[in-house]
């Protein structure tokens, strides 16, 4: 309010004082009365039940921390024997036995993972924790007489990292030489095995960038995700891969940038990284019988043992002995086509006629079985029973991604190829 307003209120306020003087005096006489009357009416009522004083109850204490003892399983040692050391009688250790079996079976355990054990105050056993692998652990814990059991996980960490250079001569050293692992280099090359053959196709100088996934527990290296993005520049070409799940399937797959899946119906070679000896050819001297004859397949010689792999998708027709060829796995593939793979020293883990094999699956190990001067793989494809020069045959591409999905992937590509085209964006935000 202004102050000429508040001046006029006071001043109305004092001339209304004079005109109720009598009125106020009889409302005060009858307060009076009114209090004298409401204390005699206490003193005469009964004598009031007074009330205990509420105590508090005290606040609840946390139960005792449980003693941890650390174990790591001996060679030949059972999980019962290291439960008897602490206290647990064979009818305890068959019941834990019996009542997590549905769960894990602890006849199971494998020497040399970590096994925690937790007591309380008395000592008695009352968790156990066995570490499965570096990720996975089975938990027991004891409560009212019975055992309960389940598989838990460590906390994993994943942090996305980059690395690119030059390889001069192989995948692996180039790797090696960034402070990475062999494996990674292998899931490299596999990426772009569809159309390169890393030994035949690598030329010095040729460059490579790859995104992908690093995985820590507490801390710890223990090993690599997936690969997100890679590049390849291979004699001028460029060649990308992006790791996408259709949201139909919801399965992982690598496509390039325009949607197009790098899968096709055979990769380049059955070997990873092996020397090629001899080529296709309608008329080469024999090394064995010294006569000119076709050579139908391509020679990659590598050491005694080296893993042979599917080239494609297929059946198992032949496995075993085929006279010069020696041990020989024939694979039957769709459209008409069908892979050899002659001179092995073994053949890889349930192949067989009839087996179904996948594309990479390891079907047997170079050896010199049959005609042969030395440890190689003679690899030769048919179609229509006709051969084809595995080297120069071209192959078709598995379908590409539907158009529907291809607003989705190429939002999903976007930060990467930002990345592949300008590595320090890395340190800029809101990429990932």
């Amino acid at each position: 309010m202004k102050p000429e307003r508040i001046q006029i209120r006071i001043q109305r306020e004092k001339r209304k004082r004079h005109h109720f003087v009598p009125f106020i005096l009889i409302v005060a006489a009858a307060a009076v009365f009114f209090l004298i009357a409401l204390i005699h009416d206490e003193n005469v009522r009964p004598e009031k039940t007074m009330l205990a004083p509420v105590t508090l109850a005290t606040q609840k204490t946390d139960p005792p921390p449980l003693i941890e003892y650390k174990e790591v399983l001996r060679p030949g040692a059972t999980m019962g024997e290291v439960l008897s050391n602490y206290g647990l009688s064979p009818s305890d250790i068959q019941q834990l036995y019996d009542q997590i079996k549905p769960v894990f079976d602890l006849r199971q355990v494998r020497a040399g993972q970590p096994l925690r054990l937790y007591a309380g105050p008395d000592k008695k056993i009352v968790r156990l924790e066995y570490d499965i692998d570096a990720i996975n652990f089975l938990s027991v814990d004891r409560n009212s007489g019975r055992y309960e059991a389940a598989l838990k996980a460590h906390p994993v960490e994943a942090q996305i990292d980059m690395v690119g250079g030059a390889i001069e001569e192989s995948p692996i050293l180039a790797f090696n030489q960034l402070g990475e692992e062999d494996i990674l280099a292998l899931s490299f090359a596999n990426l772009f095995a569809w159309d390169v053959d890393f030994y035949i196709d690598l030329r010095a100088g040729d460059t490579f960038k790859v995104i992908f996934e690093k995985r820590y527990l507490q801390g710890k290296f223990i090993g690599y995700g997936d690969i997100l993005a890679a590049e390849l520049v291979n004699r001028g070409r460029t060649l990308q891969a992006f790791r996408y799940a259709a949201p139909d399937t919801q399965k992982p797959g690598y496509y390039d940038a325009d949607g197009k899946s790098l899968k096709k119906e055979f990769i380049k070679s059955p070997i990873k990284f092996a020397r090629i000896s001899s080529r296709f050819s309608r008329s080469r001297l024999h090394p064995v019988h010294q006569v000119y004859q076709a050579h139908y397949g391509v020679d990659y010689a590598a050491p005694v043992g080296t893993p042979v792999q599917a080239t494609a998708d297929g059946t198992v027709s032949f496995a075993g002995w085929n006279g010069g060829s020696g041990r020989m796995v024939r694979v039957r593939h769709k459209n008409a086509y069908e892979t050899m793979y002659l001179h092995l020293r073994s053949f890889g883990p349930g192949i067989r006629i009839g087996a179904m094999v996948k594309t990479g699956d390891i079907i047997g190990y170079v050896g010199s079985s049959g005609d042969s001067t030395g440890p190689h793989l003679d690899y030769r494809i048919k179609l229509n029973g006709s051969y084809l020069n595995p080297l120069s045959a071209k192959f078709r591409p598995v379908e590409p991604l539907k158009e529907e999905f291809l607003g989705n992937y190429r939002t999903e590509i976007e930060k990467y190829l930002i990345l592949l085209k300008d590595p320090l964006v890395l340190v800029r935000s809101g990429l990932f």
